[in-house]
């Protein structure tokens, strides 16, 4: 993982992002297609954490607010990143409302999961999980550290993002996340997570 926990895959694109939206808001739709392109894979997976099956009609409905209200974004690439993934959490909550279910994590697109760089315990323990097993773990943890798992993994936010993403204190995120790793961890029979993963993902810059 890069600094602060976002998958180095996700913060190398960041740059290409932010010109791709600022474009993109300047009216250029091959622009938009190339923000689109780097965004939806973790955003999709990030929604079917939270609605399961219903993931694409949720997250279709997402980039359509996304697109109407694009001219409104300000920030960077990684703050694209961070607003999306706003806009998907409340479409996905108003789907579950609707729905009358509580969210529930279910099966991730493997592709996601590719968290490139140093070998943690924990990056160990998530690269050796199937979609199918995914689904069995994810779903068993709290919800407040699968939603932290599922933006500082799949998402790629760091602590902060995923702090406003989800109205809770960076604290509380990062704590969560990094308990949900561990817990992953332990039920794959992988050693205790090290204080340098914990660091990893605690630390935001």
């Amino acid at each position: 993982m890069g600094k602060g926990g976002e998958p180095r895959r996700a913060k190398a694109h960041d740059g290409e992002l932010g010109a791709a939206v600022a474009r993109a808001q300047d009216g250029d739709e091959a622009a938009f297609a190339v923000a689109y392109r780097l965004v939806q894979p973790g955003l999709l997976g990030y929604v079917r954490g939270l609605v399961g099956d219903d993931a694409e009609d949720v997250t279709s409905d997402a980039w359509l607010e996304i697109a109407r209200d694009l001219g409104r974004f300000k920030g960077d690439g990684a703050g694209f990143r961070g607003w999306t993934a706003t806009i998907a959490r409340h479409r996905a909550l108003d789907h579950l409302r609707r729905q009358r279910v509580r969210p529930r994590p279910s099966a991730l697109e493997q592709d996601v999961w590719d968290l490139p760089g140093r070998q943690s315990t924990y990056e160990m323990a998530l690269e050796a999980i199937s979609t199918e097993h995914a689904l069995a773990l994810v779903a068993g943890l709290p919800r407040d550290q699968a939603e932290a798992v599922l933006l500082r993994v799949v998402v790629g936010l760091d602590g902060p993002a995923a702090a406003r993403v989800l109205g809770k204190r960076p604290g509380a995120v990062r704590t969560a996340a990094y308990r949900g790793l561990k817990r992953l961890a332990a039920q794959l029979g992988a050693e205790s997570v090290t204080d340098e993963a914990s660091r990893t993902l605690g630390e935001s810059k």
